[in-house]
């Protein structure tokens, strides 16, 4: 299967809406996990879709999607923002930053069921890493789950630890045992 991974405007919503359906994936988050903490649950999941619509408009871009070429269908969502608009995730504290580097995060990582384990995730990691890489940032970091570690949770919003080894990412901390920070940095 062939597929794209571009950055998303205004003009992509409609297939982001198809994408995580009605009920905005992962219960209606609408990857406001990391900006909200809980919050984002408690409040209607209409207000979580508009608030990241906003962001579609906005500059840098909130995230890549990935299309099937043929059919033009979105089959995955990485969400990319500078790690300093992530209100909640800084104030986590097995998350927090590891140091002062001002870092990209990728705080969610999206793919239909039906294209998972079909190479869709590492197309959208390895595209977070040019985008990140052509916006003169110093270093990309995700907190995926190690689902190795023992007592894991296999909730992978974030994404799988190997997935992102095996993209090039170095561990930077592991503070739980399934939630390591990893990193990839750009030398020049």
């Amino acid at each position: 299967m062939a597929i794209i991974v571009r950055s998303v405007s205004e003009a992509e919503f409609p297939a982001l809406e198809a994408l995580f359906g009605r009920g905005g994936a992962s219960n209606g988050c609408w990857c406001m996990y990391w900006r909200l903490g809980a919050e984002y649950h408690k409040r209607d999941r209409q207000l979580n879709h508009d608030a990241l619509r906003q962001r579609f408009a906005t500059k840098p871009s909130p995230g890549l999607m990935a299309f099937e070429t043929e059919t033009e269908t979105a089959i995955g969502w990485l969400q990319l923002t500078p790690r300093a608009e992530l209100d909640w995730l800084n104030s986590v504290k097995f998350l927090a930053p590891v140091d002062a580097l001002e870092v990209w995060s990728i705080s969610c990582l999206y793919v239909t069921a039906r294209h998972r384990s079909s190479g869709v995730a590492t197309e959208l990691i390895e595209a977070a890493v040019r985008t990140t890489r052509s916006a003169g940032v110093p270093a990309v970091e995700a907190y995926p789950i190690d689902v190795s570690a023992p007592g894991a949770t296999h909730n992978a919003f974030t994404g799988y630890a190997s997935t992102f080894f095996d993209a090039g990412f170095t561990e930077l901390a592991r503070r739980r045992p399934d939630r390591p920070i990893v990193r990839y940095t750009f030398t020049n």
